[in-house]
């Protein structure tokens, strides 16, 4: 930070596994919480000029008990990757409040893309979908197929993160689509995209049940909205399409390699 003095600084890095978060809840916290704290007081120390983004998760309302949640939506976060990100945003906030600094966040509801990775479920939908279509893979195993997520597109949530530190003051904001759709809408959707139907070969796994699920996460993203004039433009049914088609387009030419 003292050599480059960056003008911005994103800070997205994470441990940002839900489900791994019940597993090892120590490094989970450590990570999260410690690694931006360092990366806060590195900027206060060294470059106090440089514009601070810190990403933030719809899973910090957890069990909220409105729908669809804002800004003002009290935090009630169900795992340990959603208490570090309380805490991140609370840092932010103090390090802003405190010290001055130009230190916003982007509360982010669920965003995706090919390079989503391969635990993620939706990663792992449209993967076994182009499997299964090329004959790689017999069944897709899933927990929990209803609850439902605000997906959007990374593409989009990218630019709302770099229009938020755009501006002349810091500020908090929710990037969401103002929409939800089931893990088993997502499933349908991109097994469709191949002409398969999921129902022939799914199997669900108990094991694969989180301890606790979140209530509802809906976005209102209507303060970006106004405010930076943003919203999602991908659909959800042209980001499931992109998702499988890039899979079965990898896996098809990782096949004709050999």
């Amino acid at each position: 930070m003292n050599k480059i003095k960056p003008d911005e600084v994103y800070h997205l890095a994470a441990q940002s596994y839900v489900d791994y978060s019940f597993d090892d809840e120590f490094s989970t916290l450590n990570s999260n919480i410690n690694g931006t704290h360092y990366i806060l007081s590195a900027v206060k120390e060294f470059s106090q000029h440089s514009k601070f983004y810190f990403a933030g998760s719809s899973e910090m309302f957890g069990k909220a008990k409105v729908s669809p949640q804002d800004e003002n939506t009290p935090f009630h976060p169900r795992s340990a990757y959603g208490i570090s990100k309380v805490a991140g945003y609370h840092l932010t906030q103090n390090y802003r409040e405190a010290y001055n600094l130009h230190a916003s966040s982007g509360i982010l509801y669920n965003h995706e893309s090919p390079r989503r990775g391969f635990e993620f479920v939706t990663r792992k939908i449209s993967l076994a979908a182009a499997r299964i279509k090329l004959g790689l893979q017999k069944n897709i195993y899933l927990g929990n197929i209803k609850p439902k997520r605000d997906w959007g597109h990374a593409k989009d949530y990218v630019e709302a993160m770099w229009l938020i530190v755009q501006q002349n003051k810091p500020d908090d904001y929710v990037v969401g689509t103002g929409t939800t759709h089931t893990v088993e809408e997502f499933l349908k959707k991109a097994f469709e995209v191949l002409d398969l139907n999921y129902k022939k070969y799914l199997l669900v796994d108990k094991n694969l049940f989180r301890p606790s699920e979140v209530n509802l996460l809906l976005s209102n993203p209507n303060k970006i909205k106004k405010k930076l004039a943003w919203r999602s433009k991908i659909t959800f049914e042209e980001l499931v399409t992109e998702m499988v088609l890039f899979d079965y387009n990898n896996e098809k030419n990782s096949l004709s390699s050999f």
